[in-house]
Parts: structure tokens; C-alpha cells; sequence
């Protein structure tokens, strides 16, 4: 125990379990050195035989140098003996020292590393079980970002869990490869005991992802059969409508029963009621929906029916789940039946679900928007990013040709004004960043509904409005711009009729352009952007240039 760096599991054990019977022990030590090193300071002083009462009754020189010998001789002993008292106290010094440095190391733990930490090494209990027992006690969402972070331990931390709670953290992970990975860690017979704990939403989800047949059906086979003929009823659902993102796990009350009935049906049931049971009659069709709270604070024998809310807002199956999405916000549901046409109960739909339908919308219209993959994700692979990306830049690289055969029209104008060409790109730069603002507002209106027949006049005037406001502004900060560099008013001029005109423009563009796409029932955030930017350059470039030619004998 030299340095703090060379201490072992034996040393911190020891600190940690016997802390102040060793701090007692160290001190006692210290006070016994203490006294020994002051009982040889006072026996060598005894020894001392160079007084000069002495000196003076010896007369003998070889008595005297004899006496020095042995003064020297216990001088050097004393300073030998008081050295090594000195370096048994500095020893255990530092021991005390650790104590107090691991000591303070573990106070600073949370309560949860200190049970870890007790148990490891002062109750000796196996490390395996650690791990069980407190990721028991996390919740799985938690224990998902744990193995996000440590994926080589993944394997390590799963074998230890229970079966339920390996499927609730299946039931939190999103990337379905993932869970197919993990599920393959463990036998046939122990993947078919998490599955049993797993949701069968999830479940569709996993299967769906897997292309070849055969691995399907092999997938299939691993469930109870209850619960594989809801995974197949799941599957004929397009995978991005509210039959697709619902489950089959739910519990139903039958409209003829009495309180006391369903009572006792709940508590027998093997399912974990929700906050609301939903009401159906013999034939499977909903009638309602009914809160925990009305059924335990109502009387026995009252029908379900009386107690039952029967203005009911549900989804058809067949919706697209964004559509989805905002009904859930717009209501403020936590759960949402799914009905067919004949309004039979076929699944809810959880808010779980729905935060992560919201969260995949946003990040398809915002790589949409970028001109990147619907698909593409930071840990995409170099091949996937490439080809997310490379079929946009193809599509931009032909309006730019575009949008540069405008100026090629006007080459001979650019010949006699050079200038022009360093304002051009200002006036076009400009304009797209003036329709990406709008087209931003518009797509956001559109996907949620904001955006409707009532108030598209007011939008679009208030766009406008801003366009002309935007293009006034930055026009006259252009045309000063534009006159002191190339010394001539009648620059200035050009370039902020110019300016102004593709600000106004750009703004119709990012209102009509995503408006347009939307009326025939394709995602505005797909090309909105490439239109946009497309029509404010050769736009920009048209008003520049020909402005400039009309007034070529005032440039000149």
C-alpha cells in the first residue's frame, strides 16, 4: 500500500468493512510510537557522558576518548532508532490517509453504487446477483440506455434478467434488427418465454422487418398460439396506419354485465387493466368506454352501460398514422380504440405509440426537407447514407443547370456589366432563404393540421405581406450595397427591384408549392424544397438580369 493507485480489492475491502476500528487501532499505534520516540531521547540523554563534571574528575585521556566512543556509539543508535519510529508513524500516517480518501470516494457514490459496493465487498455476495437484483430495480428504459452504452456487455446483462423484464426493454427499443439480435443470445426454449412477456405491436414489428418466409414462420412458431393469431391479424395491417401501430393486448367489458361482475372479472384476469376499459356488446362492437374510478365507486349491482360514456372517439383502422397522431393530440388521449366499419373493437392504441409515430414524422420531414433519406440515421452506414443522399443531389444538380440556362440567356448583358455576376447570387441567395421560411411554416401547418380551407386566404395574404415588408428591407440594404460598389445609382436600383420581386415571389413559392404538392396527396416535405429553391433562383436571376438589360444605358 505504497501510493493510492496500488489499492487492491483486499485493501478496499478491509476500509470499508473495519473503517474505525482500524482508524482506532492506527491511532493507538501513533501514540505508543510518540512515547517511544520521546523514552530515547531521554535514555540517550542519560547516556551522555560528555559533562565537564565528568571531564574534570577523569584524567585519564584514554578513559575519555573511550567514553566518546560510546556517546557515539548511542548517538547513532538514537538517530538510527528515532528514523525508523519516525517512518513507522509517516506509514501509518498514509494508511489513515487512505481510509479517509476511500471513505470520502464513497460517500460521494449515489445510495444505489454504495448498495452495489456493500455488497461486492463488505457482504461478499457475487456479482452475478448484484446485477440481477438492482437492474430489477431500474426502470427498463434505463437499463435500454445502459446497453445502448455497453453493447459488449449486453449479452452479460440479459442472461441475468428475469424474462419479464427483458421483454418490457424489447418493448422500449425501437431498431428491430437490435431486438432480433438480442432474442438470438438465448435458446429457442428461452426466446419463447421472453416473447410470451413481449407486446404483440412489437412483435408485428419484428416480424415485418424479417424479408425471408421461412424465418418468419420459424419466428411465428416460437409463440403461444393465442398469441401468434394476433400477431398474424396484426401483420395485414399497412404497417403506417393505426391498425399497423395498434395492439391486441387490451381488456374489454361486456355491455350486459354489472359492476360487480366486472369486478370480478378484473380480478381474476391475467391482463393489467388501464386507466380505461372499454364497453362491447355479444357482438364484439364497441359501445363505450368506462374510467376505473366510475366502476369501483359505483354499487354492485349497477349495469355497465348506465356508468358507461358512450361518446366515444375512436380511429379506423385503416387511418394513417400520422392522421392518428393528431387526433391523440388534439383530444389529449393517452388511449384510443381502433374500429373497423362496423365499428368492432379491434385493438387501442397507446401514447407510447403515438410519441413515437410523432418523433418518426419529424424526423422524415426534416431529412426530407435537408434532401436526405427518409430512412437515414447517424449510425447509418457510408452505403446507406450514400444512396439516401446522392438521388437529391442529382435532382439539385439538374435545376441547377436550370436555373444557370437563365443566365445564359442573359450573357451578353453580364459581358458589358461585369458587376452584375458578384450581385446576382445575393439577389438568388436571398430569395431561397425567404421561401425556405415560408415553406417551413406551410409544411408544419400542413402536417398538423393547422393548415385548413378557413384560414388558407389569411395565410397566404399574411405571407405575402411579409415577402413585400422582407423585400423592402432587404432590397433598400442591397441597393445601397449594390450603388457603392459599382459607383453607380442605377445598380442600386436594379438590384433592389430586383431583391424585392424575388422575395415576393419566393414566398409564393414556399406557400403554393407545398400546398399544391399536398392537393394531390404527396408529402409536402418530399420536394418542397428543390421546387422552392428552384423557382427563386431562375426567378431571381430573370428579374436581375432582365432588369439590367431594359436599364443597360444607365449602367454603362
Amino acid at each position: 500500500m505504497e501510493n493510492m493507485n496500488q489499492l487492491t480489492e483486499k485493501d478496499v475491502t478491509e476500509i470499508l468493512s473495519q473503517r474505525e476500528e482500524l482508524l482506532v487501532g492506527y491511532r493507538k499505534r501513533l501514540e505508543m510510537l510518540s512515547r517511544e520516540y520521546e523514552d530515547a531521547d531521554e535514555l540517550i540523554g542519560m547516556l551522555q557522558m560528555r559533562s565537564p563534571g565528568v571531564e574534570n574528575e577523569i584524567q585519564a585521556g584514554g578513559v575519555n576518548k573511550g567514553l566518546d566512543d560510546i556517546y557515539l556509539m548511542y548517538e547513532r543508535q538514537r538517530k538510527k532508532y528515532q528514523e525508523e519510529i519516525h517512518q513507522n508513524m509517516l506509514q501509518i500516517m498514509d494508511l489513515m490517509d487512505r481510509i479517509k480518501h476511500v471513505y470520502l470516494y464513497y460517500l460521494q457514490l449515489t445510495p444505489k453504487e454504495q448498495a452495489i459496493l456493500k455488497a461486492i465487498y463488505i457482504e461478499k455476495r457475487q456479482y452475478k446477483e448484484i446485477i440481477k437484483e438492482v437492474l430489477e430495480n431500474i426502470h427498463p428504459a434505463d437499463i435500454l440506455d445502459i446497453l445502448h452504452e455497453d453493447e459488449d456487455s449486453s449479452k452479460e446483462i440479459l442472461e441475468h434478467l428475469p424474462n419479464e423484464v427483458i421483454g418490457d426493454i424489447l418493448d422500449e427499443e425501437d431498431d428491430e434488427e437490435l431486438i432480433l439480435e438480442w432474442l438470438n443470445l438465448f435458446s429457442k426454449y428461452k426466446q419463447k418465454q421472453i416473447l410470451d412477456e413481449v407486446s404483440h405491436d412489437v412483435i408485428t414489428d419484428v416480424i415485418g422487418s424479417i424479408e425471408d418466409e421461412d424465418e418468419k414462420n420459424a419466428f411465428l412458431e416460437l409463440l403461444e398460439d393465442d398469441d401468434k393469431e394476433d400477431v398474424k391479424q396484426l401483420l395485414q395491417y399497412n404497417p403506417e396506419t393505426a391498425g399497423g401501430i395498434m395492439t391486441t393486448e387490451y381488456l374489454d367489458i361486456h355491455a350486459n354485465n354489472t359492476v360487480k361482475e366486472t369486478l370480478l372479472f378484473l380480478q381474476t384476469t391475467e391482463e393489467e387493466p388501464r386507466h380505461y376499459l372499454y364497453v362491447v356488446d355479444k357482438e364484439n362492437v364497441l359501445k363505450g368506454v368506462v374510467s376505473l374510478g366510475d366502476i369501483v365507486t359505483s354499487t354492485f349491482d349497477t349495469p355497465m352501460l348506465e356508468i358507461t360514456n358512450q361518446n366515444v372517439k375512436a380511429v379506423y383502422y385503416y387511418e394513417d398514422q400520422e392522421e392518428v397522431a393528431k387526433t391523440f393530440s388534439k383530444y389529449g388521449y393517452i388511449l384510443m380504440p381502433v374500429i373497423d366499419e362496423q365499428h368492432h373493437l379491434l385493438g387501442v392504441i397507446d401514447i407510447d405509440d403515438v410519441m413515437d409515430v410523432i418523433e418518426e414524422e419529424t424526423t422524415e420531414d426534416m431529412n426530407l426537407l435537408g434532401g436526405v433519406g427518409s430512412e437515414e440515421r447517424l449510425d447509418s452506414t457510408l452505403v446507406e447514407s450514400f444512396k439516401n443522399r446522392i438521388p437529391w443531389l442529382i435532382v439539385n444538380l439538374f435545376t441547377a443547370i436550370m436555373a444557370s440556362s437563365v443566365v445564359s440567356v442573359f450573357e451578353g448583358t453580364i459581358a458589358k456589366v461585369v458587376a452584375l455576376a458578384t450581385i446576382s447570387p445575393i439577389i438568388t441567395g436571398m430569395g431561397g432563404n425567404a421561401g425556405t421560411q415560408t415553406l417551413t411554416i406551410v409544411v408544419r401547418g400542413l402536417s398538423l393540421g393547422e393548415l385548413d380551407k378557413e384560414n388558407a386566404r389569411k395565410v397566404l395574404l399574411k405571407e405575402i405581406g411579409l415577402g413585400i415588408l422582407n423585400g423592402v428591407v432587404i432590397g433598400a440594404l442591397v441597393s445601397v450595397g449594390a450603388w457603392f460598389f459599382a459607383g453607380n445609382p442605377w445598380f442600386g436600383v436594379v438590384a433592389g427591384l430586383a431583391m424585392i420581386c424575388n422575395m415576393i415571389v419566393a414566398t409564393l413559392a414556399g406557400y403554393f408549392v407545398p400546398v399544391i404538392l399536398d392537393r394531390f396527396h404527396v408529402d409536402p416535405a418530399l420536394a418542397s424544397g428543390v421546387f422552392v429553391t428552384t423557382c427563386t433562383d431562375m426567378f431571381g436571376f430573370f428579374a436581375f438580369l432582365g432588369l439590367a438589360t431594359i436599364l443597360m444605358s444607365h449602367l454603362l
